[in-house]
């Protein structure tokens, strides 16, 4: 690893640290109330759900409109773990996200397997009619609640935990976008019958993005349903799917830093926009329109916001290995 790739990662490292801190002194002193900690909960499970949806939408380029279905599912599973008490503490904590995400990643194998030999459009009304036969199924279910939903499950209000979890599945998602795994799906991306000439396992990249990107959005279920400790299936219908996809156009597709300032960008405005009462929603969605006519690719298009180049850290030198 190359001296500035190494750099590059202790900067980044520090800056994580380094807002939490800042966060958490804010919490500490009142400065930040109740509420606005909600909101930042709320960020850190968008960014999750935005850059893990990225993974379907841009970096295999394929249309995902049943994404808040792999959320309700990790969000009950998550809510009937932590109802039983069978673990408590931090270690219920780490393993009702792990269960949320493996059930997740079942059913993200048993949807993916056979969808996903479909593409554009008939792949969107599939994924479509999955998230919305997970929300009817739920309200069906005796032991989810029903239509009167989930209540009584055990919260968290730790900021730390939402952020370093949000956190460590970005560390995740950035490196499998950017390993020969993720490499092998973006050709796959822009040529599928090239890159399958070239011996690229199609079906095999496709479920596996597809089943990681369920995973993590399984996981934000959890933390959805720590964070609120009441669930209805309702929550998790079309509407939900559609907001996380505009949050992934207007970062830009292929994009995780795009797709994180626009998850932070859409949970604030709303809520600074608040005090216009009905007429927020009207300036939310304006404010979309004009930054769609704009910058159609989106705010970052397909690039990545480099800490490298922001703060001028010198290029790779000469004989330094690329990817390195």
């Amino acid at each position: 690893m190359s001296k500035n790739r190494k750099k590059t990662y202790f900067i980044v490292t520090a800056t994580v640290l380094l807002f939490y801190l800042i966060v958490q002194g804010l919490i500490s002193a009142g400065v930040v109330n109740r509420y606005w900690q909600n909101i930042l909960i709320l960020i850190c499970i968008n960014i999750i759900m935005t850059t893990s949806l990225n993974l379907t939408v841009g970096v295999l380029g394929q249309i995902n409109l049943g994404h808040a279905g792999f959320m309700a599912v990790g969000a009950y599973a998550a809510g009937i773990f932590l109802k039983s008490g069978v673990v408590d503490g931090f270690p219920g904590f780490i393993l009702n996200l792990i269960i949320a995400g493996l059930v997740a990643a079942l059913f993200g194998v048993l949807i993916g397997l056979p969808v996903l030999r479909l593409t554009g459009d008939y792949l969107a009304i599939v994924t479509l009619a999955f998230g919305e036969i997970i929300r009817v199924l739920i309200e069906n279910l005796g032991f989810t609640g029903g239509a009167q939903g989930m209540a009584g499950i055990p919260t968290t209000d730790s900021f730390g935990k939402y952020y370093f979890v949000a956190a460590f599945l970005l560390t995740m998602i950035f490196t499998y976008a950017s390993s020969r795994q993720g490499r092998a799906v973006l050709s796959i991306r822009d040529n599928e019958l090239a890159a399958e000439s070239c011996g690229i396992n199609i079906t095999k990249h496709k479920t596996l993005t597809f089943t990681l990107s369920a995973i993590f959005a399984g996981v934000a279920g959890a933390l959805y349903a720590q964070s609120f400790g009441v669930l209805a299936a309702n929550i998790f219908n079309y509407n939900k799917s559609f907001d996380y996809l505009v949050m992934v156009v207007l970062g830009g597709m292929g994009s995780m830093t795009g797709a994180i300032f626009s998850s932070i960008g859409l949970t604030i405005l709303p809520e600074v926009l608040r005090p216009l009462a009905e007429w927020r929603m009207v300036f939310y969605a304006l404010t979309l329109i004009v930054v769609m006519i704009f910058r159609p690719q989106g705010l970052l298009g397909r690039r990545e916001f480099s800490l490298r180049e922001f703060l001028k850290i010198d290029k790779y030198k000469k004989g330094d290995v690329e990817g390195e």
